[in-house]
């Protein structure tokens, strides 16, 4: 398999010299110039050059270019490259982009592609399609294949049986380690990839498991009993998909099998798919943070966006008319004195940013089950001191820099004070909020956004106009 930075392809030009076309450029970003000879030999139809240009594509890369590709060309390219194409390309690509592309393709075209598939993966395709779809690429599949790939619909969304790969070694208890290793080299639909042969009873029942290590360093005689471990690591098919990738990253795993009610044997996960879910839950702890739905992507629609962002800046005006009040109250002080108007966005800034600061590491520990009952109260107590101490740092700073601009001694005690009081509230309600949050139900990575905002604002601005208002009537 070639480096993606080592993909060529000729092109030539008019003067008939063939020039070296590289699939990526020096920063590993695409090369227009590739994907512009893709879709000309897309638009003449040229199957042998297109299938030389493709030739060893990670499905990766593939679905990097498909992406690309201008949407009309994207069915015609699979369509071209017929079995050549590898579907798993389009599990690598956003999920707009390909619901898109099997809109384009007939279901037997389709079916084909999923039939060489793992299990998984086709599991993420035949999940992008609608139900009609669905049922007719089903129904042309093997029967065997088909049960399978409809028991892992079946299960819940963002469970461990929607990621499972059925694909499997198991092997009754009392066979010898000459027969399994037997068993594996006369067997032609092995998975293609595997650490573990699992070890089950007449019913199905998961028994144990035996590492590949251990089988082959065991003597052929040797029982599969007498080495299999009786307590495998194991899933259950219901289970979060994120409480799974968790034990992965705990217990250092690299397979694990996945059971059912009964404690059937109905699958395995694969380190690889956990690394999917970890990247899936950390893009979408992010952008929710930022008030974008976890399943916002660069390719959907103008107004698909902006409607699914549209609740968090309309949370952010209401909370904005609380902060607008408050500065209202203390009209009369912003009158007489300009200053108090000119520094007053700084103590909001210094508040919004301190309270995102702690929210966004508080929603993270949540998220990943490293904040807890057992350890709450050292954290708030943790952040209440960064925040005193940060406060009492910035009040000297600003306050120096404050009484020398308006050559006010008194302006620079203000904002000090104001300072002190907005960082200790910033840093509690940035972990006040989501604790709170997250022990009501409430997912904390998007709903804490306009709670801190609307905390820090108010109180930085009540803190500063208030504190300005007793000083200078003294």
């Amino acid at each position: 398999m070639l480096d993606a930075d080592d993909k060529t392809a000729l092109h030539t030009p008019e003067d008939g010299v063939a020039e070296p076309v590289p699939f990526r450029d020096e920063e590993g970003f695409i090369n227009p110039d590739f994907v512009a000879l893709v879709a000309d030999t897309i638009q003449e139809s040229d199957t042998a050059r297109l299938q030389h240009l493709l030739e060893d594509f990670h499905e990766s890369d593939l679905g990097d270019l498909l992406e690309a590709l201008d949407p009309d060309f994207r069915p015609r390219l699979i369509e071209l490259l017929g079995s050549a194409f590898d579907f798993t390309a389009l599990t690598e690509v956003d999920e707009a982009i390909r619901e898109e592309i099997l809109e384009g393709l007939n279901p037997s075209t389709l079916a084909e592609g999923v039939r060489e598939l793992d299990s998984d993966d086709a599991v993420t395709i035949l999940e992008s399609l609608g139900e009609e779809d669905k049922a007719e690429v089903l129904d042309q599949l093997p029967p065997m294949e088909r049960i399978a790939l409809q028991r892992s619909l079946d299960y819940p969304e963002e469970s461990a049986g929607r990621r499972m790969q059925t694909e499997l070694i198991a092997v009754p208890p009392f066979w010898t380690v000459g027969q399994t290793i037997d068993f594996m080299r006369d067997t032609a639909d092995l998975p293609e990839t595997f650490y573990e042969i699992f070890v089950i009873d007449p019913a199905g029942h998961l028994l144990g498991a035996v590492a590949l290590d251990r089988l082959l360093r065991s003597k052929r005689p040797v029982t599969i009993q007498e080495i299999m471990d009786d307590e495998p690591d194991r899933v259950e098919a219901t289970q979060n998909q994120e409480e799974v990738a968790r034990l992965f990253e705990r217990y250092n795993l690299v397979s694990a099998a996945v059971v059912d009610e009964a404690n059937r044997l109905v699958g395995v996960m694969m380190v690889d798919d956990i690394v999917d879910v970890l990247e899936e839950e950390a893009d979408a702890d992010i952008k929710q943070l930022g008030g974008v739905k976890s399943d916002e992507e660069l390719s959907d629609t103008v107004l698909y966006i902006q409607r699914s962002r549209f609740p968090w800046l309309f949370a952010n005006m209401c909370t904005a008319f609380l902060s607008a009040g408050v500065i209202r109250f203390f009209e009369g002080s912003l009158e007489r004195m300009v200053a108090l108007a000119i520094l007053m966005p700084i103590v909001a800034s210094m508040g919004g940013n301190a309270g995102t600061q702690t929210m966004t590491v508080a929603v993270r520990a949540l998220a990943t089950r490293e904040l807890g009952r057992t350890n709450a109260w050292r954290i708030i107590r943790r952040e209440a001191a960064v925040g005193i101490l940060n406060g009492l740092v910035f009040a000297v700073i600003l306050g120096a820099v404050a009484a020398l601009w308006f050559q006010s001694s008194q302006i620079g005690i203000v904002i000090g004070l104001a300072l002190i009081t907005v960082l200790i509230f910033a840093a509690l309600g940035g972990i006040l909020v989501p604790l709170t949050l997250n022990r009501l139900g409430v997912d904390p990575a998007v709903s804490s956004g306009p709670f801190v905002t609307s905390i820090t604002d108010i109180v930085g601005f009540f803190a500063f106009l208030g504190i300005a208002t007793l000083w200078f009537s003294l």
